[in-house]
């Protein structure tokens, strides 16, 4: 038998899991499971601020799109265009799609696992970006980023107060990108 390789699928955004879910149901009916390996859909863990606490929720990095590992042949092909759903393969032709490289693969799921051990926060600072204070004393105040702290979910920032610069903490739901 040949060899499973990686493939990705354009789906409708949102429906990921649905896509998934359908495809495995597909899978076992029509005994293929022969044919096809691993589908991933690429989710982060991410960590969200509300009502002040820190959650963690899964968030897709790439929205309407799926990982399939399989083997194309008329039987996989068909299914896979005649599941709801999915616009169809990326890359190639549209009878013959072009496999993920390996490289590319072992990235994503680097970038899955490495996001299970350490969350990502939702929103990435960079020390020097300008940002505009919602909420506390300073609110409607904008600064620039002097620091950032991911572990304290914190940032300091420079804001011009009577004229003189003032480095003061906030935390990441105190503050707002512009």
């Amino acid at each position: 038998m040949e060899e499973k390789k990686w493939y990705i699928l354009q789906v409708y955004s949102g429906s990921e899991d649905r896509v998934v879910a359908s495809l495995k149901n597909n899978i076992e009916q029509n005994d293929l499971g022969d044919y096809f390996g691993s589908i991933i859909v690429p989710k982060e863990e991410v960590v969200e601020i509300r009502n002040g606490k820190r959650v963690r929720v899964n968030r897709c990095f790439f929205p309407g799109y799926v990982l399939v590992e399989m083997i194309v042949n008329q039987k996989t092909w068909h299914m896979i265009k005649q599941s709801p759903n999915i616009f169809g393969f990326v890359g190639g032709g549209d009878d013959q799609p072009v496999p993920l490289p390996q490289h590319e693969v072992e990235k994503i799921r680097k970038r899955i696992d490495d996001s299970h051990q350490s969350p990502v926060p939702k929103v990435l600072y960079e020390v020097g970006e300008v940002i505009r204070v919602v909420d506390g004393p300073f609110a409607d105040f904008d600064g620039t980023i002097e620091d950032i702290n991911y572990a304290k979910n914190s940032l300091r920032v420079g804001v011009v107060i009577l004229g003189r610069l003032t480095p003061i903490e906030l935390t990441f739901n105190q503050v707002l990108k512009i």
